[in-house]
Order: C-alpha cells, then structure tokens, then sequence
C-alpha cells in the first residue's frame, strides 16, 4: 500500500518540477521591447518606444483576428452554420410496443439574393478599418511625441545658454572685481556685477526646473533621457526632413483621412447589407426517417427534402435599414468635413514653416551682428575706451540674441515636425 502510494505522489512531484522549470525558461527567453540608450534618444526611437507600450499596440493582433474572421463568415455556403435536428415519435411512451420513428435531419440557412457577396464585401471595408484605425491611432501618438519631444529640446537649449550666461557672467564679475581694486572701476560697477552674476543664477534654476518638467512629461511615454550635461550642438536635437511644402492637398494616404474613409465605407456596406436582408433567410433542410406503424413491423425508412421561405417584410429590418443608410450619410457628411479641417491644419502649417525659417534667418543675422558688437564693445572696455554700462549691455544684448536665435532654430524645425504630422507622417 505505501508502495502504490509513493509512486503516484513522485511521479507528481517530478511532472510539478518539469512545468517549473520549463516556465522558468520560458520566462528567461522571452523577448522584450528593447530600451534605447538614452544617449542614443531621437524622435523616432522615441516614438517607437512610446507606440508599443500603447494599449492599441498591444490589442492589434486580436482585432485583426477579429477582423480575419469576419471575412471568413462571407465565404460560407450557407448564411448561418448548419443545425442538426433530431426527434422521436412514440404512441406508447416508456414502452417498446406500438408505433415509433426516428428522425434525423440538418437544417442550412440560405443566402438571400446578393447578401452574400455584400456580407463579403463588408468584411473586407471592416478589415480596411482596423488597419487604419492602426494608423490614425499612431498618426494621434505622433502628436503628442512631437510636442513633448520640442519641449524637452527647448528646455535643453534654454538650460545651456543659461549655463553659459552664468560662466560669462561670473568672468566678467572677475574682471570687474580687479579693476575696482586698481581703482579703475568704481565700487557701483562691481556691485553691478555681482547684481548680474546672481540673475544669471536665478535664471540657470529657472531653466534647470523647465528642463525637469520637460523630462517628466517624456518619460510618460517610457523615455528617460539624460540631463544635457553642457550646450548641445546647433543640430543636437537631430530634425526631421523637410517634407513636401509645396503639397496644396491632402493626400489619401493622410491615417484621419483614411479612417474617415474607412468608417464611411464601413457604414455603406452596411447600408447596401440592410437592403438585402429585408426578411429572414430561407431554410433548407433534409431528414432521414426510421420507423414503424406498430410493434412486429419492420421498421421503414425515409428520406425527406424542404424548403422553409419566410414571406413578407420585417418591420425591424426596415428600421435597421434606414438606421444603417442614416450612419452612412453621416459618415460621409463627417468625412467631407475632416477632409476640409486636414487641409486647413496643412495650410496653417506650411505658413508657419515659411515664418518659422524667416524667422530663424533673421535671429541668424542679428546674433552675428551683436556679437561682432559685443566684441568691439570688450575690446573698447579693456582699453578704457568704453564704460562699464556699455558693456554690460553690449554683453546683455549679446546673450539675448543667442537666445533668441537658439529658440528660432528649434521652432523652425518643430514647424517642419508640425507640417509632416498635418501631412499625416510619423516621426523619421
């Protein structure tokens, strides 16, 4: 008895073992989504990270399943799947004796005169809706990636001028701090100084604390990209191409157009569906029957062959008909609409990429011209030429400047952002 015991018990506990560590491999080979190195963040590595952790990511594979199957249904031979009928007759019941029969049958719905080339034909605008419905739903993320992403790069580039700012400032206090001792400045000029080494500071925390914001709202979409240790390049913030500004339409492709489309097509096959489907399906059906009239008689059998036709209209499928026809009006009103809406949003934007490029042009020229300004100004200054107030405005108008010009290169490359998104472009 212990014997037949113990074997059941450890061949159980070995089978228990074998599924654990099988899991454990399993777990230990499964794949995940790779994380960029911060170093190595872009726009588009960052977009891409961002889109799988989306629920719409994730439940994709299954409404195209969904999709698949609904496709499938329309190449059936019948309109619903065949039903199995089966009955007994008995005159006697609990008894062997007197009659008795015995009927087996399969019952198929038929198709109605063209439903089933609509019901095909529906499927596949629901199919073309879920792969839009990718798109637009990606188109929508892009968005707000760009957004986030142009924040963070303009709070990079204020925190490193700020930076810089700081360090010009603190020289320039040096400076001052020992030509006062010489007695070349006088003692309000050094006071000046320190007046302005102490706004640059507030200035850099104010910048650190943008930076800090900006960096929280990238990482809702799984980013966390480093602080900027020093001044970025002038191109650090890696800008997309330019794309096709001279487009005065909205192209097909554009995903709100072609989910717009895709509903409104959806909704007309659903309408041309309603048409057809005005009564219930016909019915055929065919029954084999084994019987007998009385206890002692062999027993007979035969086979039976109908036709169920409904006769006559269905006032729910009349409603559900013109429901269908009034959701495909709608559809298309809508579509026409957010046609119109997408191509205000592009000419909105390329206007804004011709200023933002205007604009960035002209900070270009007027931060060169300061700056030559500013260096004519620190020449005099050392010389004794010119006095302090001069310079430090020279050197205020200077770093004005730089701002100014640093922000007008990040504006005009988000403007191009803007104008690939109202193209309908994903993050490059």
């Amino acid at each position: 008895m212990q014997t037949l015991f113990f074997r059941p018990w450890r061949r159980s506990a070995a089978l228990a073992l074998g599924w654990a560590l099988a899991s454990m491999a399993a777990h230990a080979q499964a794949p995940h989504t790779p994380v960029p190195d911060p170093a190595a963040w872009s726009l588009r590595a960052l977009f891409d990270h961002a889109w799988q952790r989306q629920p719409e990511a994730q439940a994709q594979p299954l409404r195209q399943q969904a999709a698949e199957a609904t496709r499938l249904a329309a190449q059936r031979w019948t309109a619903e799947p065949p039903a199995l009928q089966l009955q007994t007759r008995t005159d006697r019941p609990g008894s062997q004796q007197g009659q008795r029969e015995v009927e087996v049958g399969l019952a198929a719905p038929l198709w109605l005169p063209g439903e089933r080339a609509r019901s095909a034909a529906l499927g596949d605008a629901q199919w073309q809706q879920v792969q839009s419905q990718q798109r637009a739903a990606q188109w929508q993320l892009a968005a707000q990636v760009r957004q986030a992403w142009w924040d963070w790069q303009r709070a990079r580039s204020a925190l490193a001028l700020a930076q810089d700012r700081l360090h010009s400032a603190r020289q320039l206090a040096a400076d001052v701090q020992r030509r006062w001792q010489a007695g070349d400045l006088a003692r309000t000029d050094g006071l000046q100084a320190q007046a302005v080494v102490a706004q640059a500071e507030a200035a850099q925390a104010e910048a650190q604390g943008a930076l800090q914001a900006a960096r929280a709202a990238l990482s809702a979409w799984g980013a966390l990209p480093g602080t900027a240790p020093g001044a970025p390049a002038p191109q650090d913030w890696r800008a997309e191409p330019l794309a096709d500004a001279a487009a005065q339409a909205v192209p097909d492709t554009h995903p709100a157009l072609a989910q717009a489309q895709a509903q409104a097509q959806v909704a007309r096959h659903t309408a041309e569906l309603a048409a057809v489907q005005r009564r219930a399906n016909p019915e055929l059906s065919v029954a084999a029957t084994r019987g007998r009239d009385q206890a002692g008689e062999r027993y007979r059998q035969s086979v039976t062959l109908g036709l169920r036709i409904p006769l006559g209209d269905n006032a729910l499928a009349q409603a559900k008909e013109a429901a269908a026809q009034a959701d495909a009006l709608e559809q298309e009103t809508r579509l026409q609409r957010e046609r119109e809406r997408l191509a205000q949003d592009l000419h909105a934007a390329q206007a804004r990429v011709a200023a933002a490029q205007a604009q960035s042009d002209a900070a270009a020229r007027h931060a060169a011209l300061v700056q030559e300004t500013l260096g004519h100004v620190d020449k005099a200054f050392r010389l004794g030429e010119a006095d302090w107030p001069t310079r430090l405005r020279a050197e205020q108008d200077a770093a004005q400047a730089q701002r100014q010009l640093a922000r007008a290169r990040i504006d005009a490359a988000a403007a191009v952002s803007a104008l690939r998104q109202a193209l309908g472009l994903l993050p490059e």
